[in-house]
């Protein structure tokens, strides 16, 4: 039996396009399936924010930052916590990824055209120890364009290939099974769905309309992890975190349903650390929701007072900003799913970016003079849509009416104005304080010591009962799903390995579906900006070695 193409890639994410070009390159074959439309190409990272993570980049060093790989291995293997006979890969591929972005990946993508905003942001601070958890220095570099600014060169690459005759797109085709000839994995079968034309993100058709099967000499798995799927989330839920929430929103589409993993397991891949997962808790309803459950991640300045349901403060370090898994665990031991910022517009106008292309439209449309128009306003008109439409946003002259909207947004009424008033005049009183003891006054003041952040993240201390800072705001913050930190074990040649930890013959995975290298490259924590380039690292691992070991 003839084959159909030298190599199959499942999944038309920044992944899957990503081992899809480099394939191209090295003149493969390849088809390339995804059960989504053409019009979702890029899957979630045309989403994204378009966060990467650089070390010692020229943006740093122009920001005065002082990074070094020596300092991010430290910052990468003490959030990771490897502590398992599984973790042998996975540590691996950290050791290769920081190399990578210690080296060649900025340089690579400034290649094909992927420039970044010039302030690096400081993401998960930690707030421990010099080799636990966190970024020592700010990392984030926000891609002009965002999300799909860097999709972009990737998709030309692959539909340059289509050109030229050598990449078949398949979507609307959704893979049920694979299977061996002669020992190698080699057939991909599955369903035809029936054309969609819904836009990108939105629920499409499960109608099916016929069936395919294609052979080729190795498969490449870049299907996505499980986020979408919250029966599956649940079921995986790590006991280290509690019992699983009763309320999520989701920070993918369903169809990010993991379901591919069950299908490359039920092959002999192994699957590890399927209970390493990364989920914010800062996540509130769009107003405005594309698809079911669709929730936004604010990415939050180190300012506003964290509270729990109760409307106590969280513990140090539990700052926003700071600790994301830490925070997700406190939470779960306190009875409810939810929390609170309770800030005012002084803070919320300059701290406050929301992830997401969709949300940041003068970035993620290049437009300098909407960079600029958001630097002058009071707030941004994305964040306030929130305020004007949010369900989770209560915004208030004073703090009576303040706590009087908050209880109105929950089943039972939890926040004490009393108590809420003691707590806030005393963290009020430390803004005047020079000596505070105040962890997160002096985090604040921390913050504002880098330039990036007294510039345009980080507002100057101040009272959040100062009615000049006003009006007052309290936003209620759900768990967002977001991202599989475990996935398919590969070795650094991508290749899929057996539980015995031989390869699966003919079977490669890259992205979120490998726990973005290795079956979890981050531990049990991420220092964020890495899954985007975690995808185009594995992703173009997984293609060059599949384009040596095809004929």
């Amino acid at each position: 039996m003839a084959y159909d193409a030298d190599v199959i890639v499942i999944g038309a994410g920044l992944a899957g396009l990503a081992a899809t070009a480099e394939l191209v390159d090295a003149g493969r074959k390849v088809i390339l399936l995804d059960q989504e439309p053409e019009q979702s190409i890029g899957g979630q990272a045309h989403w994204s924010f378009g966060g990467l993570f650089f070390v010692d980049s020229p943006e740093q060093r122009r920001m005065r930052i002082k990074d070094s790989h020596a300092l991010a291995l430290q910052d990468w293997m003490g959030t990771a916590g490897f502590d398992r006979p599984e973790d042998h890969w996975p540590r691996k591929w950290a050791e290769a990824y920081v190399d990578f972005a210690a080296g060649e990946k900025r340089g690579w993508l400034h290649k094909q055209g992927v420039r970044w905003f010039p302030v690096v942001g400081w993401a998960e601070r930690g707030g421990y120890d010099a080799g636990g958890h966190g970024n020592s220095v700010p990392r984030f570099h926000i891609t002009w364009g965002t999300g799909p600014g860097l999709v972009a060169p990737f998709e030309r690459r692959v539909r340059e290939g289509v050109a030229r005759g050598l990449v078949q797109l398949g979507f609307r085709h959704r893979v049920t099974g694979l299977s061996r000839s002669a020992g190698t994995v080699d057939t991909v079968s599955g369903e035809i769905l029936e054309p969609s034309g819904v836009e990108r993100g939105r629920a499409s058709s499960r109608a099916v309309t016929g069936a395919f099967e294609f052979r080729a000499q190795a498969v490449i798995v870049t299907s996505g992890g499980i986020g979408g799927n919250h029966e599956l989330v649940r079921a995986n839920w790590p006991e280290r975190l509690g019992t699983p929430p009763e309320r999520m929103i989701s920070g993918v589409p369903a169809h990010v349903d993991g379901e591919m993993l069950g299908i490359a397991e039920a092959t002999g891949a192994h699957l590890i650390n399927r209970d390493r997962m990364w989920h914010y808790t800062e996540g509130i309803q769009n107003w405005n929701p594309i698809w079911e459950k669709h929730g936004i991640r604010i990415l939050p300045g180190p300012s506003s007072l964290w509270l729990d349901a109760r409307g106590n403060r969280l513990p140090v370090p539990l700052f926003p900003g700071f600790d994301t898994l830490g925070t997700l665990e406190h939470i779960m031991t306190t009875g409810y799913d939810y929390t609170w910022f309770v800030l005012n517009q002084k803070i919320i106008g300059k701290e406050f970016a929301l992830s997401g292309s969709e949300q940041n439209p003068d970035l993620t449309g290049k437009s300098v003079k909407g960079v600029l128009q958001r630097a002058r306003a009071d707030v941004p008109a994305p964040v306030r849509a929130f305020m004007d439409n949010g369900a989770d946003f209560v915004v208030e002259k004073d703090l009576s009416a303040l706590v009087r909207g908050m209880n109105a947004l929950t089943e039972e009424p939890l926040i004490d104005e009393a108590e809420l008033r003691r707590q806030i005049t005393a963290r009020d009183r430390e803004t005047l304080n020079p000596f505070t003891k105040d962890l997160q006054v002096m985090a604040v003041r921390g913050a504002r010591a880098y330039l990036g952040d007294k510039l345009i993240r980080t507002a100057a201390p101040h009272r959040i009962l100062d009615p000049k800072a006003g009006p007052l705001i309290a936003v209620r913050l759900n768990i967002l799903t977001r991202k599989t930190l475990g996935g398919l074990e590969t070795d650094l040649s991508s290749r899929v390995l057996t539980e015995g930890g031989d390869p699966l013959s003919g079977v490669y995975a890259a992205g979120e579906a490998a726990g973005f290298g290795g079956g979890g490259v981050h531990g049990y924590r991420s220092l964020e900006g890495t899954f985007l380039g975690g995808c185009l690292f594995s992703g173009r691992t997984a293609g060059r070695a599949a384009a040596k070991a095809v004929n």
